[in-house]
This record gives C-alpha cells, sequence and structure tokens, in this order.
C-alpha cells in the first residue's frame, strides 16, 4: 500500500472514511497520500461556509480553530490509508494538539493545501505534525495526536 496514486480521493471516498458531513466535513479532495509518511488534501474556502455568518460579518474571517479542525480530519484519512481496509470500521478520535500556531487569514475564495505528515505511531496512539498553507503560506500549524476506536 506504499503507492501514492491509490489514494487521489474525491469527496465520496472521503466521506467513506470521515464520519462528518456538511457543515463539518472539511476536506474537499486528497491530492496525495503515502502510506504510513504524509497526506495532502484541499479544503476550498466559500462564502457560503455557515462560519461566515458570524465570524465576522463585515469581514469573514475561517475560525482557526476549523482550521485545525480541517488538518486533525486529515491526521483520520492518513490513518485510514497506513494501516489499510482491515482498519475501515475504526474511529479516530482526536486526543491531543500541541504547538498550535496562527500565522495568516482564511478568507472566502482561498483555497487551503493542508499537509500532514505521521511522525509516529506507538501503543495506539498516532503522534502528526500538520500545515495549512494558501498560495504556499503558512497560515496554521500543530501537532496532532489521535487514537483509534470501534465504532459502536
Amino acid at each position: 500500500m506504499s503507492d501514492t496514486s491509490e489514494f487521489d480521493f474525491d469527496i465520496q471516498r472521503i466521506m467513506e472514511f470521515l464520519p462528518h458531513r456538511y457543515p463539518f466535513l472539511l476536506i474537499d479532495r486528497v491530492l496525495e497520500c503515502k502510506s504510513g509518511e504524509h497526506l495532502i488534501a484541499l479544503k476550498n474556502v466559500t462564502i457560503n461556509e455557515p462560519f461566515f455568518q458570524g465570524h465576522f460579518p463585515n469581514q469573514p474571517l475561517m475560525p482557526g480553530v476549523l482550521i485545525l479542525e480541517a488538518l486533525a480530519q486529515a491526521t483520520g484519512l492518513l490513518s485510514f490509508c497506513s494501516m489499510g481496509e482491515e482498519h475501515r470500521n475504526k474511529l479516530y478520535m482526536l486526543v491531543g494538539v500541541d504547538k498550535a500556531r496562527f500565522r495568516g487569514q482564511v478568507i472566502p475564495g482561498d483555497q487551503l493545501t493542508l499537509t500532514v505528515t505521521l511522525k509516529r505511531h506507538m501503543r495506539g496512539i498516532w503522534m502528526y505534525e500538520g500545515k495549512a498553507q494558501v498560495n504556499g503560506d503558512v497560515v496554521a500549524e500543530a501537532e496532532f495526536m489521535c487514537s483509534a476506536q470501534d465504532r459502536s
């Protein structure tokens, strides 16, 4: 499962793996996934996003916590890519976020490029580094910890 081309996910394939649905599914496409290494995904940000009604009405900005959520969803997809079909019935839960930094604003019309890298996996805990970029500029970054649980 180390072939990257095998994991070019469209939205239908993403929804097979992630339990999130509108308005909380924050990944539109996976461009690349190298099993056990990294994943690159896209989030297209539009004025139609429900959070823009209140954040902020005269100056719409994507909330930083939702940028982190998009990165966290990308870590779940990388976990699925890395673990294979036998783990399709698992739910990857976010259990920690460290070193979060926001370095820029995300506005309607932007396209977030989400890159997550697996740092290590031990005793059921997956540790990742994540970076969100707009036009090559880093707008957010953090470290994430996730744990696999059986879906009920």
